[in-house]
């Protein structure tokens, strides 16, 4: 079942295992899928002579296998068969529990994980075809293996409907916590993190280690992990300075970004491929990560700066960069939040299979939206293209090709005042025609909220911003407050896009420098 190529690869990546692993297959008769996944856990168990497996019979539609570790539970289960992006997922848990995987968060994090308390049982919903499913799956099996009290379940909706009908997942991946939904969509490992210390209590460790904040010294703290985050970074460790970046993921926004055709020099890559490119670039220098952080405060008046992160850590230095990019602008309208993941979508690349042959709106007609709108399109039956202003914005080719569509409707000056639902899922939106003042309501399954991104500067009360939200910058990068810089698109610098961002970090880390030889800060 398993290409024989990939089989050598995974064999070669676990020569150095250290501990005996069991995968425990439970495989309802009635399942057609039963013998596929006897197979493929056959073949993956051929890849090491450490890897074992046992077949169980079971009732009722089970089909799922747990992970051993020299016969002690893991706390990771499989429920599907994890082929496709969760592969992986299933390389990371072995790789993982012998601690060597290179996901592992460093032990600030894993402190705050080992010390929630209480029995959490964890299940992610997801899709093989999701690109963003695999982060969440890879991060809840990690929370597993550090805590004892934790398990985690992959379930692949495809193979189990009768419970993504019960418990209404439309958008994956779609986390829940004994049986309650806790997150949907994309997430980091801090986010997941601090939605569960918001709902479950912290307990003191074992070892006794002092619950004293930790406060760390830098020359340069860099904060973001995109392309200007990686950039400034790179160029202030160049100039011999002590480097911290503090991120909640290394690449940011960019990491769901699915192809990249502008990068000049570079014709065609990948979000993924290029966030992967700037943390090995970041590991050619002493730059010190730690990612999974999310900035609580700051204190930027006087000459040491102070950023406080979630969990206490305290990060000074005499020069911050803010580089923290930018996040998906929301409707902001009565009923989105309380049906994110039950018909609000915001990525059409994974939650656009779950409306397959079925009504969707897309809100915004910029290039996101209208390619969001070609997308679906192939899918669904019908889609609406909702767009503000008079006259979309996306690119001409974009709009001949979206015009050409049967199935596409588009909606000019239209605005979106409300997300109407049934209590368990979205029904329709309401709408406004802004030049005559008219109300409708527009019957749909789904809604892909495509409007742009908004600045990443709440945390940062101290600095001048647009009325955006932006941060006001200078041409050298420079805020309102000596030795605050701003880089990218948190920043008031025009033109959105990856290659500016980088040239404006490397400008960010270069007047920093200058700022510190000429003695301003």
């Amino acid at each position: 079942m398993l290409d024989k190529a990939i089989l050598q690869q995974v064999t070669d990546i676990f020569s150095t295992l250290e501990a005996d692993y069991t995968l425990v297959a439970r495989c309802s008769a009635s399942r057609d899928e039963r013998a596929q996944l006897i197979e493929f856990l056959t073949d993956f168990a051929t890849t090491s002579p450490r890897i074992s497996i046992e077949h169980h019979a079971a009732e009722g539609d089970t089909l799922e296998f747990t992970l051993l570790r020299n016969g002690e539970a893991t706390g990771v289960t499989f429920r599907g068969i994890p082929n496709g992006h969760e592969f992986t997922s299933l390389l990371l848990s072995i790789l993982n529990a012998d601690g060597k995987g290179k996901n592992l968060p460093d032990e600030g994090i894993a402190r705050r994980i080992r010390a929630l308390g209480g029995d959490i049982r964890l299940q992610t919903y997801v899709s093989l075809t999701c690109t963003n499913c695999p982060d969440v799956v890879q991060t809840l099996n990690i929370f597993a293996l550090l805590n004892p009290n934790i398990s985690h379940e992959m379930v692949d909706g495809a193979l189990f409907q009768s419970d993504v009908d019960a418990k209404g997942v439309q958008a994956v991946p779609a986390v829940f916590a004994d049986g309650k939904m806790l997150h949907v969509g994309r997430g980091s490992l801090g986010e997941l993190l601090e939605k569960l210390e918001a709902q479950y209590p912290t307990v003191p460790l074992a070892d006794n280690a002092s619950n004293e904040p930790v406060s760390r010294s830098f020359d340069v703290v860099v904060v973001g992990g995109g392309p200007a985050g990686a950039s400034a970074a790179i160029y202030s460790a160049r100039k011999g300075l002590r480097v911290a970046i503090l991120a909640e993921r290394i690449g940011g926004q960019v990491k769901e970004t699915v192809g990249i055709e502008n990068m000049i020099s570079i014709p065609y890559t990948t979000g993924s491929e290029l966030a992967d490119n700037l943390r090995t670039h970041l590991t050619h220098y002493p730059i010190e990560l730690f990612e999974n952080r999310r900035i609580e405060t700051t204190e930027l008046m006087g000459a040491e700066k102070r950023v406080i992160v979630t969990g206490g850590e305290v990060f000074t230095a005499p020069a911050v960069i803010i580089a923290t990019g930018a996040g998906w602008r929301r409707l902001n309208v009565e009923g989105e939040a309380e049906y994110i993941g039950r018909g609000v979508a915001f990525c059409p690349h994974c939650d656009g299979p779950f409306y397959a042959g079925k009504s969707v709106a897309v809100v915004g007609g910029g290039n996101s939206g209208i390619e969001a709108a070609i997308d679906l399109a192939g899918i669904c039956k019908r889609v609406t293209v909702i767009e503000f202003m008079d006259e979309l914005k996306a690119d001409k080719v974009l709009q001949d090709k979206v015009r050409s569509l049967p199935n596409v409707d588009i909606m000019l000056s239209t605005q979106t005042t409300k997300v109407v639902g049934n209590g368990d899922k979205l029904t329709a939106l309401q709408l406004k025609e802004r030049h005559t003042g008219e109300e409708r309501e527009l019957a749909l399954d789904g809604v892909f909220v495509q409007i742009g991104l908004s600045a990443n500067s709440a945390p940062f009360a101290e600095l001048e911003k647009t009325r955006i939200g932006e941060i006001v910058i200078d041409a050298h990068c420079r805020t309102n407050i000596a030795g605050v810089y701003a880089a990218g698109d948190v920043s008031s610098v025009p033109y959105k896009q990856i290659i500016i961002a980088m040239g404006e970090g490397a400008k960010a880390a270069l007047t920093a420098f200058d700022d510190r030889v000429r003695g301003v800060i």
